[in-house]
């Protein structure tokens, strides 16, 4: 028996330690390779851990609610030294490094120490490319003819009986199959892989798939560990008979601040310390936006951008014209960069989380409309990366949303400049000297009074509200 202690991978964007949400294994568990092994709490993010070891699990190293550091022992794995793993499969256990589409794990890069049989060392990181992608499909594998559909099924329980006496773990890399399969109930064990070293690949999950729609679907399982569990709310310590010491009530709860309310907390606290910021708001009157996007929809239906995706479009152009809102400090000089990765701030169980749009500047109204959705989406599921939430350079927030006219909003440090979008409503508002109704909203700018006086700060403001009073003109240079 050989004994691999699996280390806390690297979880990307300097992350040094994680909160140990809960175990999804227990002592003496049998563990396959890439299964999730634990679910821990990053500062951005709750993430699935999968182990790049199979075996049997002799010691878990931590509790629940436990603070972990990276590359502290997580969990030791006990496996038969008799077992050969083939090349691809010592590659694989070398190092490994996730593909972000289709995929709810969000660490960056992990692999196995030195201790692998491969004698390979860890390659160094890649890059991670969290922008949310759809994953390009590959092309299908013909359907077997119903003379081949008993041949295929004496395949499959041969090659499931072959992984078992083995003691390996089927062969995937890519969490886009592994997510394929187990959304449709596929134990990947039934499924022979065409890519090299038996490597299970996309069409041979599609493929194992239509031949179980055709009578010989594969024994699903399911694992009570991995049964879901909502981990958004808060967990909280009773605290019984204790009373607070400065307003005299007894204390109901008390609730860490760990994990992403920590981090939400500090870069809070970070921004309030040490950015001098100003605050310069307009109301505008936006009738002519939602007209035209009104008739806009009457030809394009849900193909329509919204209007917060073509406000985002104004907002882009305003910062081409006054680049100083885009920029910020580091050290001590003002760091301008090519381009705006657009942050838009997106409320979730989890706190008020700022994805960001790479490459935001080159970009439609229409396909800012699509990356905002996914965006969105993506944070509200807790698949959200570090990179995701951290690469933005300006912020947009739409607290519209909630009901509100206007904010003080806080700048997402260490950016220079937050836009807030008030609701649209109903006003009472002079037209060529008469009273009208109107449909009217607040923009509020805050800035960082170091980048930019009040000049650029108002210029770029009223370049955003003259655009939504104006957009047919506004379009025309965009």
């Amino acid at each position: 028996m050989s004994e691999h202690i699996f280390l806390l991978p690297d979880l990307g964007e300097g992350l040094t330690e994680a909160e140990l949400v809960r175990w999804l294994v227990d002592t003496g568990d049998t563990v396959a390779i890439d299964q999730p092994v634990a679910e821990v709490e990053t500062a951005k993010s709750v993430v699935e851990v999968p182990s790049p070891f199979a075996g049997t699990v002799a010691v878990l190293h931590g509790q629940s609610g436990q603070t972990l550091e990276v590359g502290k022992p997580l969990l030791t794995v006990t496996s038969d030294t008799s077992t050969t793993a083939t090349p691809t499969q010592a590659a694989h256990l070398a190092y490994r490094e996730e593909e972000k589409a289709g995929s709810g794990n969000v660490l960056i890069g992990y692999g196995t120490s030195g201790e692998v049989s491969s004698g390979r060392k860890r390659q160094p990181k890649r890059a991670a490319v969290p922008t949310p992608e759809k994953p390009t499909p590959e092309k299908p594998v013909p359907a077997q003819p119903n003379a081949a559909i008993s041949q295929a099924g004496e395949d499959h329980a041969m090659h499931s009986e072959q992984t078992r006496a083995t003691g390996l773990a089927p062969l995937v890399i890519s969490p886009i199959v592994r997510k394929i399969a187990r959304d449709a109930g596929l134990h990947l064990s039934e499924v022979i892989g065409s890519g090299p070293d038996g490597l299970i690949l996309r069409r041979d999950v599609e493929a194992a798939l239509s031949g179980a729609s055709a009578g010989n679907k594969a024994d699903q399982r399911v694992d009570s560990n991995t049964e879901a569990r909502d981990t958004s709310a808060p967990q909280t310590a009773g605290v019984p008979g204790e009373t607070d010491t400065r307003s005299g009530l007894p204390i109901v709860s008390r609730t860490p601040l760990t994990g992403v309310r920590k981090t939400i907390a500090n870069a809070m606290s970070r921004s309030r310390t040490e950015i001098p910021e100003a605050t310069v708001w307009v109301d505008v009157d936006a009738t002519a936006l939602v007209t035209m996007r009104a008739d806009l929809k009457k030809k394009l239906g849900d193909d329509t951008p919204s209007l917060l995706a073509l406000i985002a479009r104004f907002t882009l152009a305003g910062l081409a014209k006054f680049p100083e809102m885009n920029t910020r400090i580091d050290s001590d000089a003002i760091l301008a960069v090519e381009g705006v990765n657009l942050g838009i701030a997106v409320n979730s169980d989890r706190g008020l989380m700022v994805p960001s749009i790479p490459a935001a500047h080159l970009m439609s109204a229409r396909e800012l409309d699509t990356e905002i959705k996914a965006l969105s989406a993506v944070v509200r599921q807790g698949n959200a990366t570090p990179a995701l939430l951290t690469r933005g350079t300006f912020t947009l927030n739409n607290y519209g949303v909630f009901g509100v006219d206007g904010s003080a909003a806080i700048i997402n440090y260490p950016e220079a400049a937050i836009l807030g979008v008030g609701r649209i409503v109903d006003k009472p508002w002079v037209v060529d000297g008469e009273l009208a109704v109107r449909k009217v909203c607040e923009l509020t700018l805050t800035f960082d009074h170091r980048v930019c006086d009040g000049g650029v700060a108002g210029g770029f403001l009223r370049y955003v509200a003259d655009a939504i009073e104006s957009p047919g003109s506004a379009l025309i240079d965009l």
